[in-house]
This record gives structure tokens, sequence and C-alpha cells, in this order.
């Protein structure tokens, strides 16, 4: 499970670290998609073989399910972490998510997102205002 927020820098060859506590979930590959938020996905390769096993069967239709297999592996990067726990970060995701110098690695329960550091701050801001009234509607079912 991975949780928390942490701050670094992407250095010249664009890698970032990834935190020590989570490095050992990641031994075995990550794989980095564009999230939904513009932001980087990451997840432990274990993780991402549970996503792509729900993406081959569906109740969507095949034309969508195709569209959307489309959209998510073909912009999807397999990497391995390297011997000083970094990794590296591919040209399209950090223009994607805009990830210049900083980076906001959060964890979110099961995989990790990659964050601009100005719009994790507002991103945070707004699923805590949110998070409350979600549980409450969790709680009424």
């Amino acid at each position: 499970m991975f949780f928390g927020e942490f701050e670094y820098k992407i250095d010249e060859k664009g890698r970032v670290l990834i935190p020590p506590k989570f490095r050992g979930a990641l031994k075995e590959g990550v794989v980095l998609t564009p999230g939904v938020e513009k932001c980087i996905t990451a997840y432990p390769l274990s993780e991402w073989k549970k996503v792509a096993a729900t993406l081959t069967t569906g109740s969507i239709t095949r034309s969508k399910l195709r569209k959307l297999n489309r959209a998510i592996f073909a912009t999807a990067f397999s990497l391995r972490i390297d011997g000083q726990g970094r990794i590296a970060l591919p040209i399209p995701l950090r223009d994607y998510a805009g990830l210049e110098d900083e980076v906001v690695i959060a964890g979110v329960n099961n995989y990790l997102e990659l964050w601009n550091k100005e719009r994790w701050e507002a991103e945070k801001a707004i699923s805590q205002e949110q998070a409350g009234q979600i549980i409450e509607s969790l709680e009424r079912h």
C-alpha cells in the first residue's frame, strides 16, 4: 500500500528518485501512464497486470474497449528502478504532466501519482474538500 507525499527534484537527465519505502514494491518494474488529471500514474508491475486484465474483458462495447486500450497501452512505459533508486521519466509523460524540475510523488493506495507541484497543491485542496462529502455518501449505502 502506497501513502504519503514526497517532493523531489528531477535531475538533468530527467530522472527522479523513488521514495525509499516504495522501492521494494517496485523492484519487479514499474509502468508509467498518463493520469486522468494531468499527472503520471505509476503502477507496480503486479498492479499493472491487474489493470491489463480488467481491460481485456469488460462490459463495454468492443470498439470502446479497443479505443480505451489504445489510449492506455500505447502511451504506457515500462521501466526499472536504477541502482540509485531512480526512474527516468519519459519526455512525453513529463510534457503531459508539466514536470520540469520539481515533482511530488503521492502514494494513492495501490499505485503512485507524480505531479507538478502547483497542480498537486490545487488537486490536493479539491480532493480534501470533497473527501468529507464522499465519505458521507459512502456511509449512507
